[in-house]
């Protein structure tokens, strides 16, 4: 081979590795890479393993972990529902004054058919999982507990002792891997892991809300990269989700100021109102707004009468694009079940 024919190849060879570098992207799918942002603005680099931690949680001897016969749930109806929930193909119902945790894989059937999770808790609110560990909040024991299934039982495996003061409201936050559990009197925020190849749970962080100490909150909610608290001082608080530091303060009229959670429903941020300033039920609601910044000048509409209104609506959660709400006070309207289009509310039913 000539050179003016040699220079020519390592010409073709160098101008093709170009171009494989310049389509890699493109023939590797444009997986992301440590660092990249997915469509809801989260930093997506997976969480390494749990290395430093400030605790572990405390294992319940196995003698008291062995399966045995699910438990029917022996009643009818449900007496202060705060929190539906589906993991896989099972749904969860936490049935906050009888005192237990209720599964089944319908809605559709009475609650008579349901099986008891757990009756251990006292007042619990709230229920997380990943699909390995559930955790649950045990409110006035200020404790979490850990189950797991096995075959087709749930067995409490771990517990958390001394969660602040009323820990009232679990979220599992998929991006970090890491369960976010909120004590409602204390202000602060206890965050738990385990390892990818392991079930035990540590507790890896605290953080706090000086402004939230000794003020009731019921809930948080994560949008974005942000967390937004309804607190019981009579506003709405936006703070970064990874520093906790406080970016925004939204006040509310005394008729909302007991505010039990807020949700962002396609356009809106919907908001669950239990009482005003004073403690009164007859206050009870759900609002909704575009905008946080106007709901101190009236800014919302009030959308209860969807659901008859008389009541006092609790949490709301999301399922496969259809929304889920439980409500108090008012018999037979303890679940309602009603989905959004085009911000329009529609399909509202009352499950049980």
């Amino acid at each position: 081979m000539n050179q003016h024919a040699i220079h020519i190849s390592i010409t073709h060879e160098i101008k093709s590795f170009f171009i494989i570098l310049a389509l890699l992207p493109i023939l590797t799918g444009c997986a992301p890479q440590p660092g990249a942002v997915n469509t809801t603005g989260r930093n997506i680099s997976a969480p390494g393993p749990v290395t430093e931690y400030i605790r572990p949680s405390e294992l319940v001897p196995a003698a008291d972990t062995e399966g045995s016969a699910a438990v029917p749930n022996p009643y009818t109806d449900l007496s202060v529902p705060t929190y539906l929930t589906r993991i896989e193909d099972t749904y969860f119902l936490v049935d906050c004054y009888h005192d237990q945790v209720i599964y089944h894989d319908t809605l559709s059937d009475p609650l008579s058919e349901w099986k008891v999770m757990t009756n251990e808790i006292d007042r619990g609110h709230t229920l997380a999982s990943d699909g390995n560990v559930y955790l649950l909040d045990d409110t006035e024991q200020n404790r979490i507990l850990i189950y797991e299934k096995k075959e087709d039982i749930f067995v409490h495996t771990q517990t958390f002792h001394e969660i602040g003061s009323r820990p009232h409201y679990i979220v599992y936050d998929a991006p970090t891997d890491t369960f976010y559990a909120w004590s409602s009197m204390s202000g602060e925020m206890y965050l738990f892991r385990h390892n990818e190849d392991d079930t035990r749970m540590y507790l890896t962080e605290v953080r706090r809300i000086e402004a939230l100490d000794q003020v009731y909150v019921r809930s948080f909610t994560i949008i974005d990269s942000d967390i937004y608290f309804v607190s019981g001082n009579a506003s709405i608080i936006r703070a970064d989700l990874n520093s906790f530091e406080i970016l925004e303060t939204y006040p509310v009229p005394d008729s909302m100021a007991g505010m039990i959670q807020i949700t962002k429903i396609q356009d809106y941020f919907y908001i669950t109102v239990s009482t005003d300033i004073t403690g009164n039920q007859d206050y009870a609601t759900i609002l909704r707004t575009r905008d946080l910044s106007l709901l101190a000048d009236g800014g919302y509409e009030d959308i209860y009468q969807y659901f008859i209104g008389g009541g006092t609506p609790y949490y709301i959660t999301e399922l496969n694009n259809i929304y889920y709400l439980t409500e108090h006070r008012l018999p037979g309207h303890s679940l309602w079940r009603f989905e959004v289009e085009d911000n329009e509310i529609i399909n509202v039913e009352a499950i049980y």
